[in-house]
């Protein structure tokens, strides 16, 4: 998904919660404000080009999400592609203070940062805080 400019790679084993933390941060767009929108639910294509990573919707998915329980349903906002800029992985465990080699992870060949996340309700707002982090940075400098 994007937020503001940049791409999100939510990874996760079935049932995790990608869809969900997707959904959660489609919502809160219009709320904060800041620019929200799905490039793709499941099956996403990665690509490195020219020392980036550049996300796409498997075609036949491209504009859908799935919801559990109700099937696939449209999007809205969508956008075809996203260039990748973090990096969220949801898992069981998480420990409390990462290891500072965890926090980025390398993908194709290209280094981007991660955080790593529990099943939680308010992990919208820790993505969101963690995405205005370099955001702001980028800004600055």
């Amino acid at each position: 998904m994007v937020l503001g400019e940049s791409g999100l790679l939510i990874r996760g084993p079935s049932g995790s919660g990608k869809t969900t933390l997707a959904r959660d941060l489609l919502q809160a767009g219009p709320i904060l404000p800041v620019f929200a929108a799905l490039v793709g639910d499941d099956r996403i294509v990665v690509e490195a080009r020219h020392g980036r990573l550049v996300a796409r919707p498997h075609p036949a998915l491209a504009g859908l999400i799935e919801i559990r329980g109700a099937g696939l349903q449209i999007v809205e906002n969508t956008l075809p592609s996203a260039v990748l800029r973090l990096v969220v992985d949801l898992a069981e465990t998480v420990p409390r203070m990462p290891e500072p080699a965890r926090e980025s992870v390398l993908l194709l060949g290209v280094r981007l940062p991660r955080i790593i996340l529990p099943r939680d309700p308010a992990r919208a707002s820790t993505v969101l805080w963690r995405w205005r982090r370099p955001h702001g940075m980028m800004m600055a400098g």
